[in-house]
């Protein structure tokens, strides 16, 4: 397989529709044998559920961050 930086456009377009195609079939062909396993080399990405910070973690993340750069600020640098 060429490297992909060397490829052009047109390259690449006509190598995404052929990869939209086979995904298609795959999905046709499991739809058709009954089966839900993939013939593709990726595995199906599970949704992960959103993490939630309270407002006290955000609060004390803001304090510690306030307190870094005071800190920084008073030895006169620029950055950390």
């Amino acid at each position: 397989m060429s490297n992909l930086l060397s490829l052009t456009t047109t390259q690449l377009r006509r190598a995404a529709d052929l990869k939209e195609k086979m995904e298609a079939l795959n999905k046709e062909l499991a739809s058709i044998l009954g089966a839900t396993a993939s013939v593709s080399a990726k595995a199906p990405a599970k949704k992960r559920k959103k993490r939630k910070m309270s407002a006290a973690a955000r609060a004390k993340i803001s304090a510690a961050a306030k307190r870094r750069w005071a800190k920084v600020k008073a030895t006169g640098k620029k950055s950390l």
